[in-house]
């Protein structure tokens, strides 16, 4: 059984509290127990002597008490209930009611049948059903005269109609369409040939024209004129005057690295990159052997 909030012990307080909470706590924590403990035991004591009075007493009394209500209050009324209640409604019904009930309705049945039913049967079968067939009959025969007005006036000449002259004529005019779309086809097909025969002519001549009024004559004067220009002044102006720009730019750059040399000294030479001995790999010459000693194991000379 887990214990209860008041049986369980004081929350831990969150770590990283100073020294002066700490000596609060220890007072505080002594007084609340003295004020608690004799409230806590009056509390027990009295919680106890509430169960053992109602274990010893209440509960017995409630008990008797129920007793008494269930003998003297509830037990008559149930008897007076059934003798004074009950019972008369059950003969009144058995006797009375149930009687005048099933007779009531025999007379009600009787008579619904002998003034609603019979009736209604008879009219059914002498009025409402020989109508019904004559007008059944009637309905028929109109039918049967509008169908065949419909046929004859109607079914059979359209019929005849689309036979002999809308299916003949619709035929001839699908042949007669057919023929016009080919030969249409047909001869859009060679116009079509023919205006591109037409077109590739013109475009030849155009372009031979276009060649010989223009293609041709800048041709000549590209080859003949401008490539000689051309080569001259690429040889003659272009070729020295690049060679003194870049004359220029190179005596531009000596005189800076000459003035920045005057003024703050010649730059510092990068130091020679060591070299990288490789480490001495188990076994060869240089391997340390029994009755060997290597270069390290000599002594140094001694000094005179």
């Amino acid at each position: 059984m887990e214990p209860t909030g008041s049986e369980r012990g004081p929350a831990p307080y969150e770590p990283g509290e100073g020294c002066v909470t700490a000596v609060v706590r220890v007072p505080v924590r002594i007084v609340v127990l003295v004020l608690v403990v004799p409230v806590r035991l009056v509390w027990d004591v009295l919680t106890a002597a509430g169960r053992a009075v109602h274990r010893t007493a209440l509960r017995p009394l409630g008990r008797g008490l129920a007793w008494l209500w269930h003998t003297l209050v509830v037990a008559p009324l149930r008897w007076l209930w059934r003798t004074l209640v009950v019972a008369p409604a059950a003969w009144l019904w058995r006797w009375v009611l149930a009687p005048a009930g099933r007779g009531f309705g025999a007379a009600v049945v009787r008579l619904v049948r002998y003034l609603i039913v019979v009736p209604a049967r008879w009219v059914q079968a002498y009025v409402l059903a020989p109508l019904g067939r004559g007008l059944a009959r009637l309905v028929r025969g109109l039918g049967a005269v509008l169908g065949a007005l419909v046929r004859w006036i109607v079914v059979v000449p359209a019929v005849a109609l689309w036979r002999w002259v809308l299916a003949p004529a619709g035929r001839a005019l699908a042949a007669v369409v057919t023929v016009l779309v080919r030969e249409t086809g047909a001869a859009l097909g060679h116009c079509w040939r023919a205006a591109g025969i037409i077109s590739r002519a013109v475009g030849r001549f155009l372009a031979a024209v276009l060649r010989w009024t223009l293609v041709e004559p800048v041709r000549w004067v590209y080859c003949t004129v401008l490539t000689p220009v051309g080569h001259v002044i690429r040889d003659g102006l272009w070729r020295p005057v690049r060679q003194a720009l870049r004359t220029a730019r190179e005596t531009v750059r000596q005189t800076r690295r000459e003035i920045r040399r005057a003024l703050f000294g010649a730059p510092r030479e990068p130091e020679p990159a060591r070299a990288v001995v490789p480490r001495r790999e188990p076994g060869g010459s240089g391997a340390r052997t029994l009755g060997k000693t290597s270069g390290r194991d000599v002594p140094p000379p001694a000094r005179g």
